[in-house]
């Protein structure tokens, strides 16, 4: 099925039809990762089950936490300290 490239602000898009979406089981609502690959563009769904939470992320940690202050300089910018 050819579809056409469009521009949308400083990006370039594809529409993906409704049927196609229907029949993944997609919602118009999904996170998902894009690749390339041998001259193709791969979309693959982010299940967000697969997503760990920090509790996940630091189990098996052996460390120990000290909480540290870090200094960032002088403000730079327009920020309120």
């Amino acid at each position: 099925m050819p579809i056409n490239i469009q521009k949308w602000g400083n990006s370039q898009g594809i529409r993906i039809p409704g049927h196609m979406l229907d029949e993944l089981s997609w919602s118009g609502n999904e996170t998902v990762d894009v690749s390339v690959s041998d001259g193709k563009i791969i979309i693959e769904r982010i299940n967000k089950s697969e997503r760990k939470n920090i509790k996940e992320l630091f189990e098996g940690f052996k460390g120990k936490y000290e909480p540290s202050e870090i200094d960032w300089g002088n403000p730079a910018g327009r920020e309120i300290w």
